[in-house]
């Protein structure tokens, strides 16, 4: 994409309703204005609210916004040349029970309000396989997670990813947390869920290359500090090379 393009959707960016950038001093240290208010202020009603983390170009989020009319869903990435597709065509389409927001993951908790997200997804996030602690399913992240969802709520991580499929589920295990499912290959179960058969750009370019897809979904339910699981990092770090042929960086 040439800078020229990215400067047009920038500029277009600004006109979508549906579109929050707060700026870094808004949410840096400082609770941002619609934290508690997205449901009254944005969707103007009490549906229950879905959050996907680093939603890319938001299809995922717009395809279950079309699936459940009756609930709210809002996608997060700091990308906005990618977060333009999901806003344009959520207002193209008139979806009122839509949002993106554009800001990094690490201000998640001055945007939302205790109990006020029901559910969040994460889809093919970038597994970080040498920075543990920025993992999106790793303790730094659970910890602020439990700020704002619902005690029922639920985790669901999509991901090729074994390596971080693999971690996820140790670390869940360790920490004592209820798993509901888990699945190392999705496509192979005749019975799939039609929610997880939404593809993503990136879902579609890892199926032509014969990764499996897998899915785990599990509750925060331990009220106590989440820790670092103890598990064969160098193993599946191993076999994450040779299925992708590189160490996946910086993917959306």
């Amino acid at each position: 994409m040439s800078g020229k393009d990215k400067l047009r959707k920038f500029r277009e960016n600004e006109s979508f309703k549906c579109l929050h950038q707060p700026k870094t001093e808004e949410v840096l240290g400082k609770d941002y204005c619609m934290k508690g208010k997205w449901a009254t202020n944005v969707f103007n009603n009490n549906n229950p609210i879905t959050l996907e983390l680093g939603c890319g170009k938001g299809e995922y989020t717009i395809a279950l916004a079309k699936m459940y009319p009756n609930r709210n869903f809002i996608g997060i990435d700091i990308k906005g040349a990618r977060l333009w597709k999901g806003a344009k065509e959520a207002t193209e389409l008139n979806m009122p029970n839509v949002a993106f927001i554009r800001t990094r993951i690490e201000f998640i908790e001055s945007l939302f309000d205790k109990d006020e997200i029901d559910q969040i997804w994460i889809t093919f996030a970038d597994p970080q396989i040498k920075r543990e602690r920025k993992r999106l399913t790793g303790p730094m992240f659970l910890n602020r997670y439990k700020n704002f969802l619902k005690p029922e709520g639920i985790i669901n991580l999509k991901t090729d990813s074994r390596f971080l499929y693999e971690y996820t589920l140790a670390c869940a295990q360790q920490n004592n947390l209820s798993i509901l499912k888990g699945d190392t290959d999705i496509y192979s179960n005749p019975d799939i869920d039609p929610i997880l058969t939404i593809k993503t750009f990136y879902e579609a370019h890892y199926l032509k290359k014969g990764l499996p897809i897998t899915y785990l979904a599990y509750k925060i339910d331990n009220t106590q500090p989440l820790k670092f699981p103890e598990w064969d990092e160098q193993y599946w770090e191993e076999e994450e090379i040779k299925s992708h042929g590189y160490v996946p960086a910086n993917k959306g």
